[in-house]
């Protein structure tokens, strides 16, 4: 059994190219084959979010906290809360973060296929955050 202490985890800032405004990740992990899992702690300042990114096995996100906004590219801009669990289907390309006013963390939780666990594209732009929130499809 491991145990990654919480006092051992240095938070690093999301990397400038991948990230729009300040995000930090704590906890990042991959853990070894035959295992795919990997994820980390992601904490998203108001109004920081992702680039478009795609992952190839798809990706889980658990919010611990705050409120923040997600969109797979063609679909609405959705809205979700701490305690929700967000699932993108592998190879749709997405984005998420944070609110421009309120902070938000979630757990991500992906796996790897041929050693990639996901694939950064182009910046999200201010116009695409700040369209208004649409409704989910069924």
């Amino acid at each position: 059994m491991q145990i990654d202490r919480k006092s051992d985890m240095k938070p690093v800032d999301g990397p400038a190219e991948n990230f729009t405004g300040k995000a930090t990740i704590t906890g990042q992990f991959q853990r070894p084959e035959p295992s795919r899992v990997g994820g980390a702690i992601v904490h998203f300042e108001p109004g920081a979010r992702t680039a478009w990114h795609t992952h190839p096995a798809g990706q889980t996100l658990i919010v611990t906290e705050g409120v923040g906004w997600t969109q797979i590219e063609g679909g609405a801009k959705l809205e979700f809360h701490a305690g929700d669990i967000l699932w993108c289907p592998a190879e749709h390309k997405h984005w998420h973060g944070a609110t421009p006013h309120e902070a938000m963390t979630h757990i991500a939780i992906q796996e790897s296929v041929n050693g990639t666990p996901v694939t950064w594209l182009e910046k999200v732009t201010d116009e695409q955050y700040l369209a208004p929130l649409g409704e989910p499809k069924e």
